[in-house]
């Protein structure tokens, strides 16, 4: 029998993590008898007055956000990391280990309208979004005790999003997560043994074969990984050797604007919904060494699964063995690149 990446199982290898995936292409014609979730609600107000993050309204502590028009940024008020924490270490025969952790959690506002997302965004307002992503980064990572920067996004409710404010959390701690860890030590082994850039040669392989590419321009490629483990997972790479946001020019970050729209906008239209998701850039980490090896990209992690109401977890054998999937991801990148870049909301 002749071996097929569409019809057999098999299991992909991630380059980045180390790690392993199942996929099970033959198990997406089972029936469906599992919880199917209420479609997310729409109709959001324009200004809430309920919410903490609009203008003008009030936050934990008696702060107040100002009348902002564009963007803003502020602490978080019930921040997961403290530039105060003590760094001590406990250490108990090597069994019982903790270490404090400092840090810095802020809070980023992509707009003043409460019922907006980066995918119904101008792209002026998402290009804003993006030269703030790079001035916190600047800004956190020049801090003597920060050894990284986190930009992230979790989207709707059943991504964990307290608040469909439209946002993003920027979290800088003084080691490396647990992640980027993982992905320097493999992007530093593979430069050290091919001479090349990990992410460069998978974007060059992805572009020639043409199969998970979702959309691209100029400076920046949206492609479903190979290795992908969510159900309509992506990987965002800068077409150009960069390591970090600050080496981006002008035209990159436009660009970069550009792809995010185009992406998300895709994302909603494949299921007519404010499409959930967790999205989350990773580049070299902040301690002003020189890092070859790193590639600035980012990881978009969505879990509908089948429509608007059923999603995906990690249950089961994936939790006790390996992640699983049943949807390749040639099958998935298909389907969103056929999708149209025009809003589904803004269709006449």
């Amino acid at each position: 029998m002749e071996f097929s990446l569409k019809d057999h199982p098999h299991r992909r290898y991630n380059p980045l993590t180390r790690e392993w995936v199942l996929v099970s292409p033959h198990r997406t014609q089972r029936p469906w008898l599992g919880q199917v979730e209420k479609r997310p609600a729409g109709n959001l107000l324009d200004y809430d007055p309920d919410c903490y993050m609009c203008p003008r309204n009030p936050r934990a502590g008696g702060r107040s956000n100002p009348g902002y028009t564009s963007t803003f940024v502020f602490e978080n008020d019930f921040a997961a990391l403290t530039p105060e924490a003590p760094e001590e270490t406990l250490n108990e025969k090597e069994l019982l280990v903790a270490q404090g952790e400092r840090g810095i959690c802020r809070v980023i506002c992509f707009s003043p309208r409460h019922n907006l997302t980066l995918s119904q965004m101008q792209l002026r307002e998402i290009q804003s979004v993006v030269e703030l992503w790079v001035e916190q980064v600047a800004d956190l990572g020049s801090l003597p005790y920060i050894r990284y920067v986190q930009i992230f996004e979790n989207r709707g409710a059943m991504m964990g999003a307290s608040n469909p404010h439209p946002h993003c959390q920027v979290w800088a701690s003084s080691h490396l997560p647990n992640e980027v860890a993982k992905e320097q030590s493999a992007q530093k082994d593979y430069l050290a043994e091919h001479k090349l850039c990990l992410l460069c040669n998978c974007l060059a392989l992805e572009q020639r074969l043409a199969k998970r590419v979702v959309c691209d321009n100029e400076h920046f490629s949206a492609i479903v990984p190979f290795w992908a483990i969510w159900p309509y997972e992506t990987l965002v790479l800068a077409k150009r050797h960069v390591s970090t946001f600050g080496e981006l020019t002008q035209d990159e970050r436009g660009a970069l604007a550009d792809i995010m729209k185009r992406l998300t906008t895709r994302y909603d239209n494949l299921f007519e919904v404010s499409f959930p998701y967790s999205m989350g850039f990773h580049g070299a980490p902040s301690n002003n060494d020189n890092h070859p090896e790193w590639h600035l990209h980012a990881h978009f992690y969505p879990p509908l699964l089948r429509s608007a109401t059923v999603r995906k977890f990690m249950v089961g054998y994936e939790m006790l063995g390996t992640p699983q999937r049943d949807i390749t991801p040639e099958s998935a990148a298909e389907r969103l690149r056929q999708l149209s870049q025009v809003h589904y909301l803004n269709r006449k």
